[in-house]
């Protein structure tokens, strides 16, 4: 593809996503970091969704039902985002593959994860880094938003440092995590995820104690307490 149709195209999908509704979108070469299956998609599309404020700050010490309805509507409008958008990328001769916005999958080599980590392809796009409660923090939005991906063989451009986690001193999150499921240890780029949080501790506990407000699936504490709102 010539160069101005490729800077068109890119224009078009960032507006795109934008139009949609994502507060945020960043391009990086995931390459690496893919298993075998997806290696044919070396470049991700990372997006995101502010979460509302409102809602967040009404979690306590268990998620409330207006969260649970919140964390999946904005599931349904990231993967609304990612579908459009790998129509327009496949439309125009590329191949894409879009990441659930929250998938669990059994018989994955990593337990309690997914295909592929959304947080992955946001640090590598410079968007923010991962905090000591486990979340993703955007350099500009916090920790309340959740992510989008988007993989494909279409070369983005990518200049983007990876950032250091800010956190310094910060406990909060891991103060307040009822699943005692935080290390309290610091990110840095090529962190495996038991450094900093047991998923399956936390798995767990929402299971045992929030079934009846999220189906087991939602908590919440850790980014009601993140003084990162804003940055």
């Amino acid at each position: 593809m010539e160069a101005a149709v490729k800077t068109d195209l890119l224009i078009k999908l960032k507006s795109l996503i934008s139009g949609l509704g994502a507060s945020f979108v960043g391009f990086s070469n995931v390459q690496d970091s893919l298993p075998d299956k997806l290696k044919q998609y070396p470049y991700a599309i990372t997006f995101g969704i502010r979460l509302s404020n409102a809602i967040i700050d009404e979690i306590e010490d268990k998620p409330t039902f207006t969260y649970f309805n919140h964390y999946r509507s904005v599931n349904t409008m990231i993967d609304q985002i990612a579908l459009r958008t790998l129509l327009i990328i496949q439309e125009n001769g590329y191949k894409a593959y879009s990441i659930a916005s929250s998938q669990s999958i059994p018989t994955s080599s990593i337990p309690y994860s997914g295909v592929f980590p959304h947080k992955t392809g946001a640090v590598l796009s410079g968007l923010g880094w991962i905090g000591k409660n486990g979340l993703f923090i955007h350099k500009y939005f916090g920790s309340r938003v959740r992510l989008g991906t988007i993989l494909t063989d279409m070369e983005l451009p990518i200049e983007n440092p990876i950032l250091e986690s800010k956190c310094s001193s910060c406990n909060r999150g891991v103060n307040a995590c009822p699943a005692f499921a935080l290390t309290g240890n610091e990110w840095k780029i090529g962190t495996e995820r038991d450094y900093i949080v047991d998923a399956k501790a936390c798995s767990d506990y929402m299971n045992r104690n929030f079934k009846h407000i999220g189906r087991g699936s939602v908590c919440g504490i850790c980014i009601s307490v993140c003084p990162c709102k804003m940055l």
